[in-house]
């Protein structure tokens, strides 16, 4: 596929003259999903499970069909597996509540929580393997896929993994909305991390008991029209095919390293091994604040993440 024909597909790379490596972080959108947000506002705006007229049953469906999508996008067992949050980072959160791991912690404690790719160093963990071994030990697991999902294929019950999380708004999808995957017999021993609507089944006089899943987890009006754009982008990515995304990263990544390498001024910081590297470049320019180098960069139309003191990062999901 032609990189400069999905260039195309994202507005703002034709509205603006720059260079936009900061994906890691966010990435932009392509006009498919911008336009299935316009979409859903224009004529199906509505609160899901709140009303028996025909526009509330079809935002329902909406949001419920995506979260069907999303299931079968990392291989599931169970629809109710999948709770919509903000982001990665409140999903994460919700773990930590809702599981009760501070009550849980103690000497012999057993919870391992582990990156899929390294936002910083670009390395990809073996994380089947991690999960394995720290099953043979009695601990659960909890995978950050922020930074992978974009790139390859995730298979939640081939990695056995216990808990999952990643954002929309890394994987082309809108701002403020994330998801959480958990096997479905931990989900219904955890107790809910929000209270609010939609989430309680019946109140009584001295008791109340909680809906099912995955309403359990999933309190209030919920970010309707951001799921809707997260199925699009799900859309879009399967569009273009994970075989195709890693074939482009792994042709600019050569290119990238080849070029940065014979600069004697720039100190990378990358993952020797080739085949275990994401599209995650980190480098420092030697004797540069690395926020005088994003500022300069800038100047440029270059777009890139800066962090103190270790390095600046520019990651790309697709080259512009």
């Amino acid at each position: 596929m032609d990189i400069e024909k999905i260039k195309k597909d994202f507005p703002i790379l034709q509205n603006k003259n720059i260079a936009y490596l900061d994906s890691g972080a966010t990435t932009q959108k392509p006009q498919y999903v911008i336009d299935k947000m316009k979409e859903f506002y224009e004529s199906y705006n509505a609160n899901p499970h709140r009303g028996a007229y025909s526009l509330s049953v079809e935002a329902t469906e909406i949001y419920e069909s995506t979260r069907a999508k999303i299931a079968k996008f990392i291989n599931a067992k169970y629809t109710e597996e999948i709770i919509f949050s903000k982001n990665a980072t409140e999903s994460l959160n919700l773990i930590a509540y809702s599981y009760g791991i501070e009550n849980k912690i103690t000497d012999k404690t057993k919870i391992v929580g582990i990156t899929h790719v390294s936002n910083v160093l670009g390395t990809i963990n073996n994380v089947k393997k991690i999960i394995e071994y720290a099953h043979s030990k009695g601990a659960i697991v909890i995978v950050d896929a922020s930074q992978s999902i974009p790139h390859m294929k995730i298979d939640v019950q081939d990695l056995n993994c216990d808990f999952l999380t990643f954002s929309g708004h890394k994987m082309l999808a809108p701002l403020g909305i994330g998801v959480l995957y958990a096997k479905k017999e931990l989900l219904n021993n955890m107790n809910p991390f929000l209270m609010g609507g939609d989430m309680i089944e019946y109140v009584y006089e001295q008791d109340t008991t909680f809906a099912p899943l995955p309403n359990k987890f999933e309190a209030g009006t919920q970010n309707v029209e951001g799921v809707y754009g997260l199925g699009a982008a799900i859309d879009y990515i399967q569009g273009i095919g994970y075989s195709e995304i890693e074939k482009l990263e792994k042709e600019i990544m050569i290119y990238a390293r080849n070029e940065l390498s014979k600069l004697d001024f720039v100190e990378l910081y990358i993952t020797p091994n080739k085949t275990n590297h994401s599209s995650v470049i980190s480098f420092n320019i030697k004797g540069v604040h690395p926020h005088d180098v994003a500022s300069i960069l800038d100047q440029e139309g270059v777009c890139i993440r800066s962090r103190k003191p270790l390095c600046t990062t520019a990651n790309e999901v697709f080259r512009h």
